[in-house]
């Protein structure tokens, strides 16, 4: 942790523990306090999940793991102006791929990526539920309407000049090209989010006889329903081929009983 994080910690921690006493689960805290954090920081940081995760008494996967579900948290820095253009439908009907195609051409980036300069961050998003303005799209989560390729050089422009009527973002750090996390992409090859690297067994998929999620993953890939050799899996048509399970109570049932 770094001397600036833990001056902002510290100056935040009231606030946090305020949002804390009005829940009856600590956990439920978790949202309001990664607010504050991205609204001090820009982005929630690795440093905020782990406050976090030490005030609440949860784990830090259990942080990240909510923070990733959300598309209105960033755990990279992101620019001063996140531009977020509306492709739903009612919106690609009137015209958002040439919207899209449009801004892409004038920012110089694409699909969540970040200008060089810092100052904007691009995304093409699911439907903004603002169907009868479209087209559409949000400026740091504030509405923008019936867009015309004449209204987003205003818009860029009065961004770049500072004249915007929406607040630009904190940037506590300078953004890099784009703000997808490594690990997202990395499911497929084993790749881990940080949060699981302090678990002991982050592939446990459950079953009983499969403490590495092998076998799950043969039912997955291979699509082999019969496990011919792994009677001990928890989904086993058989139940004769089960050595034991474990009942609720945590004592031990022999196969058949």
């Amino acid at each position: 942790m770094s001397d600036d994080f833990a001056a902002l910690a510290s100056r935040l921690r009231p606030q946090c523990e305020a949002f804390v006493v009005q829940y009856e689960r600590p956990r439920s805290a978790l949202l309001p306090i990664m607010h504050l954090f991205q609204d001090a920081q820009g982005y929630v940081s690795q440093d905020a999940m782990q406050f976090a995760s030490d005030l609440l008494g949860i784990t830090a996967a259990e942080v990240e793991s909510t923070v990733s579900f959300y598309s209105l948290f960033f755990r990279k820095p992101v620019g001063k102006y996140m531009l977020q253009v509306c492709r739903g439908l009612m919106c690609e009907l009137r015209g958002a791929e040439s919207i899209m195609a449009y801004m892409r051409e004038r920012l110089g980036v694409g699909h969540l990526e970040t200008t060089e300069d810092g100052v904007f961050s691009y995304e093409e998003v699911e439907c903004l539920a603002a169907c009868n303005r479209a087209t559409c799209m949000q400026v740091n989560l504030e509405f923008a309407y019936d867009l015309t390729p004449s209204m987003i050089d205003d818009m860029l422009a009065s961004m770049r000049a500072g004249t915007y009527a929406v607040k630009p973002l904190v940037q506590s750090e300078k953004p890099g090209r784009s703000w997808k996390v490594k690990q997202d992409t990395e499911v497929g090859t084993g790749g881990k989010s940080p949060g699981t690297l302090t678990s002991s067994d982050p592939n446990n998929a459950g079953g009983i006889g499969d403490p590495s999620g092998i076998i799950m993953l043969d039912r997955i890939v291979l699509k082999d329903s019969s496990f011919t050799g792994r009677s001990r899996e928890r989904l086993v048509r058989d139940a004769s081929g089960v050595a034991e399970i474990v009942d609720e109570e945590g004592g031990v049932l022999r196969a058949g009983h």
